[in-house]
């Protein structure tokens, strides 16, 4: 193995086609992260730990003394206090399985990202334009730890639940970091390939999918963090109506596209539809250029993804269902950025 010193010295080896798969396993880390956070969220597990430790706490309580002092924590928050008051050791235990689970797959996260990029940059393999790419990268994950502890703290004062509003936060950022995974690994393969093709530009009417797109997670993020999918089980009308009349309204008016799990929900429902309608012109797109698989998959998964919202509805919000919508979600940005890049793609 060489010292350190002569692999400094020695010349640059790119090698984007190793980097770009590193970067593919990471992003299916984070797709199986947002899984268990959506059911950590469906299963109300997120406060079972009530302590931000991030080195000490990826080792679980081992014998019964620690599970009494980890109970004995839980119970004084308000959660406890105000909605599981009685919960017995067992069901504190499924639920704290859900919230460590979740935890302990951001701590492999760091570390399979981290380590991975040291190496790389020891053997400078890491070529050339990508390096403050990659380093911003290892910067979003470290931040949204810290997200993730922020919206934790917000249940742990005097409400028995997250912040909905910081919930969309992680959520948003954890997709935004995996997209930007994914696009940047892109590039990295179009330049193993081609050898000499610069990064993909963004198209605009990708632009406008992803932004609609990301619209509707934080639209979507706000049904799960107000239990807004429990507000009506009916589709395509809310009860009898397209919108209750009867609904109470917020004042001033616009916070109630935030706080009003009626109005809330409504938005999610029909804004799936806009995104639809610009992801099938996104579709038409790349499917003339020759990327028919691309267009494709980008159809199908917004069909889906509408599809198992209704269901999830129509469930009264079955957690394996309203699971399977938030990872096709995942899915479904993921299509969109594939089709985005094949279309934005370009040579030098």
């Amino acid at each position: 193995m060489a010292s350190p010193a002569a692999a400094l010295a020695a010349p640059p080896c790119p090698r984007p086609r190793a980097v770009a798969l590193w970067l593919l396993a990471i992003a299916a880390l984070i797709f199986l992260m947002v899984v268990v956070g959506g059911i950590t969220r469906l299963t109300e597990s997120g406060l079972s730990i009530t302590r931000w430790e991030p080195l000490s706490g990826a080792i679980p309580p081992i014998g019964e003394a620690a599970w009494a002092a980890e109970f004995a924590a839980y119970k004084q928050s308000p959660q406890y206090q105000l909605v599981n008051t009685g919960m017995s050791l067992a069901d504190f235990k499924t639920i704290y399985f859900w919230e460590y689970a979740h935890r302990l797959l951001g701590r492999i996260i760091g570390l399979a990202f981290a380590a991975p990029l040291i190496w790389f940059a020891w053997r400078r393999a890491i070529p050339r334009g990508y390096g403050w790419k990659l380093a911003g990268l290892l910067a979003l994950g470290a931040l949204q730890g810290a997200i993730g502890w922020w919206m934790v703290a917000s249940g742990l004062v005097d409400r028995p639940d997250v912040s909905h509003i910081r919930l969309a936060v992680h959520l948003l950022a954890a997709l935004a970091i995996f997209g930007a995974l994914l696009w940047v690994a892109l590039d990295l393969l179009q330049l193993a390939d081609d050898g000499d093709g610069r990064p993909a530009r963004m198209p605009t009417s990708a632009i406008w999918m992803l932004s609609l797109l990301f619209l509707q997670f934080l639209f979507g993020a706000y049904v799960a963090g107000l239990d807004a999918g429990h507000a009506y089980s009916s589709w395509p009308k809310m009860g009898d109506e397209w919108f209750p009349a009867d609904a109470p309204m917020l004042e001033p008016f616009l916070t109630n596209f935030a706080d009003n799990p009626i109005m809330v929900q409504f938005v999610h429902r029909w804004l799936a539809f806009a995104v639809a309608a610009v992801a099938l012109v996104l579709a038409r797109q790349v499917w003339a250029k020759g990327n028919r698989e691309a267009a494709a998959a980008l159809v199908g998964f917004v069909i889906l993804q509408i599809l198992l919202g209704i269901f999830t509805l129509l469930s009264g919000v079955e957690l394996w269902i309203a699971a399977t919508h938030q990872a096709t979600a995942v899915l479904l940005l993921a299509s969109a950025l594939v089709a985005a890049h094949r279309l934005g793609e370009r040579t030098i």
